[in-house]
């Protein structure tokens, strides 16, 4: 992994094998096994706000810190329908991710892909105490902190606290019939959740603005939690073209490379939450 600034860019480059404990590949529920890859991306050395969030596509929302890539989305939907709002969301379905340890698996080009916290990789910057710790850059340039953060984000000596992310299961029913799956909003699907403002202390982009260990003047900051969306959906600032994959899904993280739904769990519950003996 190398990270240099080049003029107005972040450009990083990496092979995409982790440096940590991971879980075994090829699994029950995941075929591949991990292939260095090729990384060549760049992101804004000084990001900027956009007027308004620009969704996550089809690629990843950014990288860590030892080369391995954010990629919460699935390339699975219900009754196969690509274009609809029924996406299955990974770590809450019932689609056979074969995850490890880290919220991740591998795509048939070998690409190991975090869907949630890297828990080993976390470990390895903390010790596995509390600390805000910075775990990558997204493809609009700002970083992406691991799951604590500062009580008061204007303030470095207000004490660390977990985030909560501000989003939550929609009431109700979805629609069934050709319209929808049916059944209970219980987030199996990515379109289950909703964002409440306030609920929670970060945005719609899963993240606030405030100081960080390596910013201290303060800086628009996303985090990874271990609720939804895990890693945000969401960008801040404008996401550089480097990461938008070319040709589609399946041919890198992100796409195709587990089994489809019904088939067990990815290791979560409905909700969010990891079911006993996981």
């Amino acid at each position: 992994f190398s990270a240099t600034i080049k003029g107005e860019f972040r450009v990083i480059r990496a092979n995409g094998v982790p440096d940590h404990q991971t879980g075994q590949f090829p699994n029950r529920g995941n075929p591949h096994g991990i292939q260095p890859q090729n990384y060549s991306y760049r992101v804004p050395a000084k990001p900027r706000a956009a007027r308004a969030p620009t969704p996550l596509g089809m690629y990843p929302f950014g990288i860590a810190i030892n080369g391995v890539v954010f990629d919460p989305r699935a390339a699975e939907w219900w009754n196969g329908a690509r274009n609809s709002i029924w996406q299955y969301e990974p770590l809450t379905s019932h689609v056979t991710l074969g995850a490890d340890m880290n919220d991740a698996h591998v795509q048939p080009s070998g690409a190991y892909h975090y869907h949630g916290i890297p828990a080993a990789l976390l470990k390895k910057k903390t010790g596995g105490q509390p600390r805000m710790v910075l775990l990558g850059w997204a493809a609009d340039g700002f970083p992406i902190y691991g799951p604590h953060g500062l009580n008061n984000p204007k303030d470095p000596k207000s004490g660390i606290r977990r985030m909560k992310s501000s989003y939550q299961l929609k009431k109700g029913a979805r629609p069934g019939g050709s319209q929808g799956p049916g059944g209970a909003y219980d987030g199996s699907f990515t379109a289950d959740w909703i964002y409440v403002k306030g609920a929670g202390n970060l945005d719609e982009c899963n993240g606030r603005f405030g100081v960080t260990p390596e910013f201290p003047t303060g800086i628009y900051h996303y985090h990874v939690t271990g609720e939804f969306p895990f890693v945000p959906r969401q960008f801040r600032g404008t996401p550089d073209t480097s990461f938008m994959r070319r040709g589609g899904p399946g041919g890198g993280p992100g796409g195709r490379g587990f089994g489809g739904p019904g088939k067990g769990g990815p290791g979560r519950g409905p909700g969010g939450k990891r079911p006993p003996g996981r």
